[in-house]
């Protein structure tokens, strides 16, 4: 990393005590950092990433083939612009297939295109998010996520909450939207959680 900044900051044309200025940092402390003598702070290394015009990542450095650009290693999941009705492995919903990072995938996850505006401002219509899969999971186990829910045979994306009502457990589905009310989930709902949201993985802007 010492190698890294020094580098850096001659490319800039900067003098350390220049670059430790400007950093807001003292130049003997920059001086042992350039020389692999003194582990910075995560702030210290914000405060360099920004004075060098680098981000953090690359200041850290992950080997000696970490400042040649690598290709983003993918692997492909189905894509369904609604939720499916069993395990997305054997549904022919989708016909698409959406790319993402390689440490991202599982054969449990799918990618599902959000369409509706029900859980503004969390998530946004077109936001594409990763699912897993989880069918039957108790609503007590996912309190407070964001769930790919099916009420009656209707697919709904809902924050899963369970309260307590005359002593009995009561499902509450939530939009993150103010305007949306939150749905009672009754006991002549035929109610079941497919999947869990576990991260957004494309957004257009």
């Amino acid at each position: 990393m010492g190698d890294r900044i020094r580098r850096q900051r001659k490319v800039l044309h900067l003098s350390q005590i220049e670059l430790a200025r400007q950093a807001g940092l003292n130049q003997g402390y920059l001086s042992q950092i350039e020389r692999d003598r003194a582990q910075p702070s995560r702030r210290t290394l914000e405060a360099l990433a920004a004075t060098l015009s680098m981000p953090v990542g690359v200041l850290i450095g992950g080997g000696v083939d970490h400042d040649s650009p690598q290709p983003l290693e993918t692997r492909r999941l189905p894509l369904f612009g609604t939720v499916p009705a069993g395990p997305p492995s054997q549904s022919q919903e989708a016909v698409e297939f959406f790319p993402i990072l390689r440490h991202l995938w599982s054969p449990d996850h799918y990618c599902l295109k959000l369409a509706f505006d029900s859980m503004e401002p969390t998530l946004k219509p077109g936001d594409i998010v990763l699912v897993h899969y989880r069918p039957g999971v108790e609503p007590e186990h996912v309190q407070g996520r964001i769930c790919a829910c099916l009420i009656n045979g209707q697919a709904t994306l809902k924050r899963v909450s369970v309260d307590s009502h005359a002593d009995r457990p009561v499902v509450i589905l939530r939009g993150d939207n103010p305007r949306i009310p939150p749905m009672l989930i009754t006991p002549d709902r035929e109610f079941s959680i497919q999947g869990i949201v576990v991260r957004l993985v494309s957004r257009d802007l």
